[in-house]
């Protein structure tokens, strides 16, 4: 993954910034809130952490700037996430899915010291950069990723992969028997080939309609 690909979300730059470039907000779970302290030098870093640790990583991290007094340095960490409706066993979640799993952005003022105390958190792998520079990544990379996480309307998180066996649950097919043909996340439908009177049907189904076999 490159630094272009690891960005995120979420820095609280000058108010005096023009209109066409101004700070994006986003609210999520996954923003941990390290200093209140306004910090103009401080830039956001992509942090490689072991994957499906992020968040442990994360708090562990937040403890250590307060231990070792770099809250003035290391300001905010981001685990940019997407929020996105699961369909389980016939149960629907709002879930927040990781965007880049095995990544979350650190927006700090680089020095010796904050340098190492986030390299040296356990579950960091390391930064992303070219050589041992870590690469601040450009702010419009940055808002990009925050107005995708804040995006209003969740997408649909499929738990069902193409050519796979499901079992229609509900509507004029109930009972049926289908293959995954086509999956339409963003309005959380899925396309089912039903044999009926001897032929392969697509039909159009929302994702309660369905379960696996």
């Amino acid at each position: 993954m490159t630094a272009k690909a690891a960005q995120t979300n979420n820095s609280d730059q000058d108010q005096m910034t023009p209109p066409e470039v101004q700070e994006v907000k986003v609210q999520t779970p996954n923003m941990i809130t390290v200093s209140e302290t306004e910090n103009k030098k401080a830039r956001w870093y992509v942090v490689h952490t072991y994957s499906g640790h992020e968040n442990k990583v994360a708090e562990t991290l937040k403890q250590r700037a307060e231990t070792l007094n770099l809250t003035e340095k290391i300001i905010s960490i981001l685990i940019p996430t997407a929020e996105k409706i699961q369909i389980k066993r016939g149960q629907r979640k709002t879930v927040h899915e990781k965007i880049f799993p095995g990544y979350m952005l650190v927006q700090m003022e680089l020095t010796d010291d904050s340098w190492l105390a986030v390299r040296t958190t356990q579950g960091v792998t390391g930064f992303v950069g070219v050589g041992n520079k870590p690469t601040a990544l450009p702010k419009h990379e940055v808002d990009a990723i925050k107005k995708y996480m804040s995006q209003a309307a969740p997408q649909y998180k499929a738990d069902y992969t193409e050519g796979e066996a499901i079992r229609i649950v509900d509507g004029p097919f109930n009972d049926f028997l289908g293959t995954v043909n086509s999956i339409d996340e963003d309005k959380g439908k899925v396309e089912v080939l039903v044999n009926i009177f001897g032929r392969e049907t697509p039909v159009q189904l929302d994702f309660l309609q369905v379960k696996k076999v």
